[in-house]
């Protein structure tokens, strides 16, 4: 059965955080607030709990998972990036933002698109999801917690508890989100894309 941790939104617990982390050291899944809706995460290096995310989402291996970051000197270690795509990344981070780029040696094979080798990454504006991350010791794989044939994420600790109690090694309950989903760009072709609108504004980028 998973536990919950109830977490100060701006000030959380380290104590808490590393009883989280430890479980994600263990394999486990663990869901946890973002800037823009509860996403669940797990260790970089842990392909059972890949397949574990996966499952629990109802997604193939064609599905992008995001990779999360503390900050843009990671994105760069996990992606290949250019100095235009740097300075972009550096206007946007941190936010609701996620990137599609194209993911370095040091990514895992079963995190990256598998046919085109890229990588969703973000660095989330959100406390208690950097406090994790840091406690991790990491980068985390995650996915946004968007039960299987719905359309939106769960925004509720409590009810993700409920409905995964027996699937996720702990609920971190940082309160409610922006419920919204990042804004997603492609920064692997000649020019920006934006492939999804959400809450990011492309044009705080100068993109259309």
């Amino acid at each position: 059965m998973a536990q919950i941790f109830v977490v100060h939104p701006e000030n959380p617990q380290s104590r808490l955080l590393r009883q989280a982390g430890e479980l994600l050291a263990e394999g486990g899944l663990v869901a946890v607030p973002t800037d823009s809706s509860y996403a669940v995460v797990a260790r970089l290096d842990d392909k059972a709990a890949a397949d574990g995310l996966r499952r629990l989402r109802g997604l193939d291996d064609r599905h992008h998972l995001t990779l999360l970051c503390r900050d843009l000197a990671e994105i760069s270690h996990f992606a290949r990036v250019d100095n235009t795509q740097y300075r972009l990344l550096k206007m946007a981070t941190p936010g609701p933002w996620t990137f599609i780029l194209e993911a370095s040696r040091e990514v895992p094979r079963r995190v990256s698109h598998p046919s085109r080798k890229t990588i969703g990454i973000r660095v989330p504006d959100h406390r208690v999801a950097l406090a994790l991350i840091e406690a991790a010791g990491s980068p985390l794989m995650s996915t946004t917690l968007i039960p299987q044939d719905e359309d939106l994420p769960l925004n509720d600790a409590q009810e993700i508890f409920a409905r995964y109690e027996h699937q996720l090694a702990a609920v971190v309950d940082g309160g409610p989100c922006a419920f919204e989903a990042t804004t997603v760009i492609d920064l692997t072709g000649a020019a920006p894309e934006v492939v999804r609108r959400g809450r990011g504004d492309p044009a705080a980028l100068g993109l259309a």
